[in-house]
């Protein structure tokens, strides 16, 4: 089978209305900030000295590990550019897409739910299941670079095949973080996530968590590498995206979100993504009628 390796691109926004998928080998890999997108993302690890951080959670990764990361999840890897290059394959997949193939009784986006208490993001599978999940991922790699006859159809078969094995596999081969879900910074972050909505000052969150501020904010930046006050942002604009998506008008959102008035989400909006809230309303609305195009495209073709 050929291989399809290519060089790790920053880029963090998809290109095509359904999946894409990459095979990155990096000999000396740089480092990568915290981040978040607005799609599903399968991670498959393959080799390198590789800690991922996902939401203050920590998993010192093996090779075949498998990340399932959601929307909403700002993560990171913290990459040890040692001896071993730095390979993985990463499978982005459109939360449109993924919603036209689930019915009442199959929920295709179930292994990314991250509001049941017992998710984790890591599976570590026995050597068989792992082998077939690579199987069907190199599959799906070879099949979407080539233009074979019925290639787009072979390449959801893969893509389907893939995500329902997932789905199976995700409740007995769960892994907990390598880290204790007790640490300080864990447990703030999880604080962050649930009250993103409130008035989040360095002086509130010290006196909750009764510790100086001065200690608080830089155990924070030690453990996540930017300031807390980037990552409430960061993650008041995540939720601000999931919003906007769902159709919501951005100027009955900045509240929801925590933003104290409209103008000062409308500069940290376009600071982070170099457009404003009504242009990426309105780009998720083209991409939704884009979405509802290929699917009634698809349907005509079986």
């Amino acid at each position: 089978m050929k291989k399809f390796i290519e060089r790790f691109n920053t880029r963090q926004q998809m290109q095509k209305t359904s999946f894409e998928i990459f095979h990155y080998f990096d000999s000396q890999p740089g480092s990568v900030a915290l981040h978040h997108h607005d799609f599903y993302e399968i991670y498959f690890f393959i080799s390198g000295q590789v800690k991922y951080q996902i939401e203050g959670q920590s998993y010192q990764l093996q090779p075949g590990d498998i990340l399932l990361i959601s929307p909403l999840e700002l993560h990171q890897p913290i990459i040890d550019a040692g001896l071993q290059p730095y390979e993985r394959i990463v499978l982005w997949i459109s939360p449109a897409f993924l919603h036209q193939y689930t019915t009442d009784s199959v929920n295709l986006s179930h292994c990314f739910d991250i509001s049941y208490q017992s998710h984790t993001n890591l599976l570590r599978l026995p050597d068989l299941q792992r082998d077939e999940i690579r199987s069907l991922l190199d599959n799906l790699l070879e099949q979407s670079r080539t233009p074979d006859f019925g290639q787009e159809l072979f390449c959801l078969s893969l893509l389907l095949q893939t995500v329902i094995q997932l789905n199976r596999l995700m409740p007995q081969h769960q892994m907990e973080p390598s880290a204790s879900s007790k640490t300080l910074t864990s447990q703030l972050i999880q604080y962050i996530n649930r009250h993103y909505q409130s008035q989040l000052s360095l002086d509130n969150l010290a006196a909750k968590f009764y510790v100086s501020k001065y200690y608080l904010s830089h155990e924070f930046h030690r453990v996540m590498g930017i300031s807390l006050h980037r990552y409430i942002v960061l993650k008041r604009l995540v939720m601000a995206r999931q919003l906007l998506s769902m159709g919501e008008s951005p100027v009955s959102i900045f509240e929801k979100c925590g933003f104290q008035d409209y103008s000062n989400f409308y500069r940290a909006f376009k600071a982070e993504y170099g457009i404003s809230p009504r242009q990426f309303a309105g780009s998720e609305t083209e991409n939704i009628t884009k979405n509802q195009t290929a699917s009634q495209k698809s349907q005509t073709d079986f």
